[in-house]
């Protein structure tokens, strides 16, 4: 397997589509302990492009969706917290519908990449960590 390979799985992990980058991330580590670094980065690249891509989504679909389409809990903590909600963007399934609904309410773009990058990197960062 290849970055590449980690990369885009780690960028269509992040977006609405189901799947998942960490036990690819984790095996990869395994087989070649000494590229860790570089790996957790490509993962982390891949993940918040991934949610950028879906706060584009969010912001284009702005057009063709209504606030009752969006999820209420989602669009309250969005609300709330504003650009900060997106630390938690990392979280499983919540995290790709708060970059969405991020996007849908036009949150500024550069607190909302930097946010979404230091949660997505800090996650992977835990996970190679806790299992290396």
């Amino acid at each position: 397997m290849s970055a590449v390979s980690l990369f885009i799985a780690s960028f269509l992990a992040a977006t609405l589509l189901p799947g998942g980058s960490e036990a690819l991330l984790l095996l990869m580590i395994n087989d070649t302990p000494t590229q860790a670094i570089t790996l957790l980065i490509v993962a982390s690249a891949g993940n918040s492009l991934g949610s950028i891509s879906s706060y584009g989504l969010g912001y284009v679909g702005r057009l063709s969706l209504n606030k009752q389409q969006l999820s209420s809990r989602s669009a309250q903590f969005i609300t709330r917290y504003g650009y900060w909600s997106l630390l938690f963007s990392w979280l499983p399934l919540v995290g790709d519908v708060l970059c969405v609904v991020a996007g849908y309410f036009k949150l500024p773009l550069l607190p909302c990449v930097i946010l979404i990058t230091v949660g997505k990197t800090l996650r992977y960062a835990l996970l190679v960590y806790m299992f290396t």
